[in-house]
């Protein structure tokens, strides 16, 4: 094992008893060490940095997250049911198909990750922010995005049930094949992204959206109607 210095680990597999006698030893950063298929559940982890760091199949269950910070990370498949995430952030991850159910991630920072097939069920979000992300398939039914500026999510096949996008802004990204059922979608600017492959049957969700020549041309397309 490689100590960088006391507040420091690097290079190493940690079972769950050596993480927490570091973290009795007052260490705080973790860089490239491993922690797969390890039951994590309900360790203190505030505050705690992360960085290169592996999680496959990792169980955190009710962890204790808050203000933790995930630098490049991997956490396929990772449980993180009843976590506390507040004020988290996770840069360049890879957490698809984690498990989020009744996770409090209110103002938590999701920047460059990967969530394809994330669930994100019962979730505590106010707040929380998403920017370059993939959330191709992923279950965010009941999400509210009002009013925010939606950077390159890809939310492509995504669960969406009864989201709440009004007079949010679209700047890139994508809902393609997106399940809409009851979304909010009320002064939503869709110019700027991806929205092929809508339901004939939700196109009354799109009443009082923003959506551009093409993608207007598009729908009437579906109708079976000439655009010349």
């Amino acid at each position: 094992m490689e100590q960088l210095n006391t507040n420091a680990v690097s290079g190493v597999a940690l079972s769950r008893a050596e993480l927490e006698h570091h973290l009795a030893q007052g260490v705080r950063r973790f860089e490239s060490c491993a922690f797969d298929d390890e039951d994590l559940s309900r360790l203190d982890l505030q505050g705690v940095v992360f960085e290169r760091c592996t999680f496959a199949g990792t169980t955190l269950f009710a962890c204790k997250l808050a203000r933790s910070h995930w630098l490049r990370c991997r956490a396929g498949s990772a449980d993180l049911e009843s976590a506390d995430g507040v004020d988290a952030r996770f840069e360049g991850c890879d957490l698809n198909n984690t498990k989020w159910r009744r996770a409090k991630l209110a103002s938590a920072w999701f920047s460059g990750c990967k969530l394809t097939g994330a669930s994100f069920e019962e979730v505590a979000h106010l707040g929380i922010h998403f920017e370059e992300c993939l959330l191709v398939g992923a279950d965010m039914r009941g999400f509210s995005f009002r009013k925010a500026v939606l950077k390159e999510l890809d939310f492509s096949d995504a669960y969406l049930a009864a989201c709440d996008f009004r007079d949010a802004v679209f700047e890139g990204g994508s809902l393609r094949n997106a399940v809409l059922k009851q979304a909010k979608l009320q002064g939503t600017d869709l110019r700027g992204a991806d929205i092929e492959g809508v339901k004939l049957t939700d196109g009354g969700l799109f009443k009082g959206a923003i959506i551009s020549h093409a993608q207007s041309a598009s729908f009437l397309r579906e109708l079976g109607l000439m655009v010349v």
